[in-house]
């Protein structure tokens, strides 16, 4: 079976660690963009890459390249393809798109002639016209055209990759999942020290943590997946590396997964995401102010995501906030490497600490930083020297 290329798309500044794991799973990348990672590979590949990636979105599979000046062209180049060899005839069809050609005024649009093409050939071909519709559930085609270039794919995912299935209770501005795990890979988190998280949410740090501590693929939480839909899905194929995946997942971890927050509500909804992603018993939930957080010695990684004030008049309020950070970090987590994730630079400045280093992230469209501060063992507290470690 011939080759094609495969784009994984992903958030902005995600990139180089999507790059990473495309590598690690014995791909090439042929490519980058701000956006995406291409690589290459047969259809039947697309099923790894959907069980293992963890910064990805999703994994479209290149059908057809080809020029197309307006909607007419589109459904006429669209018509030429075999598409009663991936799509049944009883089957169901969702097109998505991004669409940037002078002739378009609306996307929709064409994603309609892009849909009529499809169930138009297959009705052609076979007698039968699939239904169509919007839901991601089933087979999802995926146009990219841009000017006269035309990408036509067929999105293996169906539902973004970040919608792992766990967070049934999301509360308040949660973390995406993808945006999660990328965080936890930079901080170089793998099972051994300890993890703690205050300010925790809804989980998902903590939650991604447990989950690439163990090595345990974040597709084997999800039943479902758009290449489960096209003619020809190799059940067996899926079922063997599903079960390669779990040989390989570790029953323990070397350090603690401690997650805080103030809310008792938040609390709550985290030990059932975790609970869903089946590593309730890794993490080891409390509520409380951040600052009484168990910091247990044997160092590792703290992280927090506090709020960043996007609200007008909230900034102020949170400028304590930041500060008692910083305190917390001197007095409470030495031997530890201490991790912010904000998109307010100004707040960022209030936590009295000089930041190693300034990873640039995106949290939706907010441009963010995931700052590092190096947490000495012997570092001086704000109220004297620190006390000296008995022999």
């Amino acid at each position: 079976m011939r080759k094609n290329r495969i784009m994984v798309t992903c958030p902005k500044a995600i990139p180089p660690y999507l790059k990473q794991e495309i590598l690690a799973l014995g791909f090439p990348v042929m490519f980058e963009t701000v956006s995406s990672v291409a690589t290459e590979g047969i259809l039947e590949d697309t099923m790894k890459l959907n069980l293992f990636l963890r910064t990805g979105h999703r994994v479209l599979f290149l059908v057809r390249e080809f020029e197309a000046g307006d909607g007419e062209d589109l459904y006429s180049k669209i018509s030429e393809i075999n598409w009663e060899d991936y799509i049944a005839e009883d089957g169901y069809l969702c097109v998505t798109s991004s669409v940037d050609n002078p002739s378009i005024r609306d996307s929709r649009y064409a994603n309609v002639k892009c849909k009529d093409a499809i169930v138009d050939r297959i009705k052609q071909k076979r007698g039968q016209r699939p239904d169509s519709g919007p839901e991601r559930g089933r087979t999802v085609a995926h146009l990219y055209w841009k000017g006269d270039h035309c990408s036509v794919y067929l999105d293996t995912s169906g539902e973004p990759l970040s919608r792992r299935g766990y967070r049934k209770i999301p509360l308040k501005a949660p973390m995406q999942e993808t945006l999660a795990a990328a965080v936890v890979l930079t901080t170089g988190w793998d099972g051994s020290g300890n993890f703690i998280n205050p300010m925790c949410g809804s989980g998902t740090l903590a939650i991604e943590a447990a989950l690439i501590g163990l090595n345990s693929p974040p597709g084997l939480l999800r039943d479902n997946f758009g290449f489960m839909h096209l003619k020809g899905f190799n059940i067996s194929l899926w079922n063997a590396l599903c079960r390669e995946a779990k040989k390989e997942v570790k029953k323990t971890l070397n350090g603690r997964i401690i997650a805080t927050d103030i809310s008792h509500k938040a609390i709550e909804g985290a030990k059932k995401n975790a609970a869903y992603a089946g590593v309730e018993h890794l993490i080891e939930f409390h509520a409380g102010d951040y600052s009484e957080t168990p910091v247990p010695e044997g160092g590792g990684v703290v992280v927090l995501n506090p709020e960043y004030g996007e609200r007008m008049g909230k900034t102020e309020a949170l400028e304590a906030t930041y500060r008692g950070i910083g305190d917390f970090f001197k007095q409470r987590c030495k031997g530890y490497t201490g991790y912010i994730f904000t998109g307010n630079p100004g707040l960022a400045k209030k936590v009295g600490l000089k930041a190693k280093r300034k990873i640039p992230f995106y949290n939706s469209e907010i441009e963010c930083r995931l700052l590092e501060y190096e947490l000495y063992q012997g570092s001086r507290e704000k109220t004297g020297p620190s006390q000296p470690t008995p022999p």
